[in-house]
């Protein structure tokens, strides 16, 4: 296999998780019944542009199916987050009635919504009828498209350039990531802006959270490699953020190469950093392996120490990030005996690979668990919140990246 960006031969693996099926295959009762398909997850690291990434066997059209079961608008605090993000570009670039503002990958609406309310023509481009249908129901007109340089040329060619191009957790989401990058520079007006969230390889590797490895990234990202990756395509990196989400996250800004915005400070400062982590050293990635391993012992050790004490443990959060843990560490009902979650799409159905039951948030209640296992652990803390009549009966939360913790 070569470099999905630059074609260097990929050489060196960076995380061998063995075979797992799509992390957001949630099985039906009658799934249950039938033949599981499950891929190498396998990531290697291109030690030419440091791209980190998955090796070619999912196709994008197996993982995000017409009834995808991931809903943006699940999680309060997201909602919350993309809230502020609309208030801010808005105020930032002055836009109005007669602007336009893209999102790819919007989901099910959960931040062009707010975009709608202030006025300002939107759209959005979501592959998946499901939550594209929960967009549209908004007042959201959505194409039902996968994001690449076609589009966003037949875009530019109907007069749709954009203001404004969001991408929120889509960007290591695509298989083709040149030919992505190429459609936001072709949907792009001269002036406009491109801000793109992900989760930030560094955060990754410095807190062991390869949970967030599954077959829908493609690709791991940091700053140096975007950096690249969008002078390639005739774009340019002016300013950056470092964000909480997602464990933590970049929001990248970006604008075409010879446009007169000047590259901020940030940018610089961070390269640094990522230089300064070891981001583009071979050893970085080669010693990561053994710390995944232990986070996978050692939730395993906690499981079965439990079992053995006549203690229940159950999870919460039926989040991808979770099946990639589970199917890892081979972990099935015997040692955890359900998991809870928000998102109705899901309820009712079995997790990947594990098949752990999945139950509405108030099955913990009428349960009473020992422990409680967050496995969105970027939202423990909204979690706990949610949940914190559970203290009183002595339930304890429990977290198993970037290390096992048993919270008081």
């Amino acid at each position: 296999m070569n470099c999905r960006h630059c074609g260097t031969p990929l050489r060196h693996t960076f995380l061998d998780l063995g075979f797992a099926p799509p992390s957001n295959a949630y099985l039906s009762p009658e799934a249950l019944e039938r033949p599981e398909v499950y891929y190498p997850l396998k990531v290697k690291v291109c030690d030419h542009c440091w791209l980190v990434q998955t090796e070619d066997y999912a196709e994008a059209d197996a993982l995000f199916t017409p009834d995808y079961a991931y809903f943006s608008s699940t999680s309060a605090g997201w909602l919350a987050h993309a809230q502020r993000y609309a208030a801010k570009m808005i105020a930032m670039m002055g836009l109005n009635g007669d602007s336009h503002v893209i999102e790819v990958a919007s989901n099910d609406g959960y931040l062009l919504r707010n975009f709608v309310e202030a006025g300002i023509p939107c759209l959005g481009i979501e592959p998946t009828d499901s939550t594209a249908d929960a967009a549209e129901q908004l007042g959201i007109p959505v194409l039902r498209e996968f994001f690449g340089e076609s589009l966003g040329q037949r875009l530019a060619s109907e007069g749709k350039q954009s203001d404004l191009i969001a991408g929120n957790n889509v960007y290591a989401h695509v298989p083709d990531i040149n030919d992505f990058t190429r459609g936001l520079k072709a949907a792009l007006k001269p002036s406009g802006t491109i801000t793109l969230e992900f989760p930030h390889l560094m955060r990754l590797l410095e807190q062991t959270q390869f949970d967030t490895i599954y077959h829908e990234h493609f690709s791991y990202l940091s700053l140096y490699t975007v950096s690249r990756i969008f002078a390639a395509a005739g774009l340019r990196v002016w300013d950056v953020e470092e964000l909480p989400t997602h464990g933590g996250s970049l929001r990248i800004y970006g604008c075409h190469d010879q446009a007169p915005r000047e590259t901020q400070p940030a940018v610089h400062q961070l390269l640094q950093a990522e230089a300064e982590a070891g981001l583009q050293q071979l050893t970085t990635y080669l010693q990561f392996q053994a710390k995944a391993d232990q986070v996978k012992n050692d939730l395993l050790r906690f499981l079965i120490e439990q079992k053995n004490n006549g203690k229940r443990v159950v999870a919460y959060g039926a989040a991808a990030k979770g099946n990639t843990l589970l199917n890892y560490a081979g972990v099935k009902p015997d040692l955890l005996a359900f998991v809870c979650d928000a998102a109705t799409a899901k309820q009712g159905k079995w997790m990947p690979g594990s098949h752990i039951p999945i139950f509405p948030p108030e099955h913990l209640t009428e349960s009473t668990p020992d422990y409680v296992l967050i496995l969105p652990w970027n939202i423990a803390e909204e979690v706990k919140q949610q949940n914190s009549h559970l203290k009183q009966d002595g339930v304890k939360f429990v977290t198993a990246v970037p290390k096992l913790c048993i919270h008081s």
